[in-house]
């Protein structure tokens, strides 16, 4: 049972990281097809801020500390208008990160509860308003992280970057697919190797 290991409870997710960042790289292939020269910028941008959300596994609670479904547009807008009015490397990877940033927020409500195995159902938190001061209800749409809709997201978002991109960006998206078809493999069984590994 999850509540064997309530320490682990911060280790649990919606959608696993590569979706996150295949996300992202979705996010930006549009810039980095009309604009080519600003490609390393977006998907540098759009890579970290896909990824940000997650730290609040290390520092502080999971899914609410660094997670901002509704306030995390606030910021991404606005620095994604004057990316668009002031175009410059800085700027479009800024404005790639928020909106990473805020599409990752906001997507977790789509999947499973917070919870060591989500496919239990156990806990039906999925992530934290700050605006509403509550917990959004999970919806189940990506069963838990690692299942096979989850992978199946992960190689569609990615196939953007890997078709219509080139270099270094396309083997980044091959790779974000290989570690997601990794995961999804051995998700169901990693709680009990992590419950032995924290102790």
């Amino acid at each position: 049972m999850a509540c064997e290991y309530p320490d682990l409870r911060k280790l649990s997710r919606t959608m696993m990281a590569p979706t996150h960042v295949a996300t992202g790289l979705a996010i930006a292939v549009p810039v980095a097809t009309v604009a080519p020269e600003y490609a390393a910028a977006a998907v540098a941008g759009s890579t970290v801020g896909s990824l940000v959300p997650d730290l609040d596994l290390l520092v502080g609670e999971h899914r609410r500390t660094l997670h901002f479904p509704t306030l995390g547009w606030v910021v991404a807008v606005p620095v994604a208008l004057a990316a668009v009015v002031t175009p410059s490397a800085v700027t479009v990877g800024v404005a790639l990160c928020a909106l990473s940033f805020a599409v990752h927020s906001a997507a977790d409500v789509l999947g499973a509860g917070e919870e060591v195995r989500p496919w239990e159902r156990t806990n039906p938190n999925a992530v934290y308003c700050h605006l509403r001061q509550r917990w959004l209800r999970a919806r189940y749409r990506v069963r838990y992280d690692g299942a096979p809709e989850d992978l199946l997201l992960t190689v569609v978002l990615a196939a953007p970057t890997v078709v219509l991109l080139d270099g270094p960006v396309r083997w980044f998206g091959l790779l974000v697919v290989g570690i997601g078809a990794a995961y999804a493999l051995v998700r169901k069984w990693l709680p009990p190797y992590v419950a032995r590994l924290v102790g």
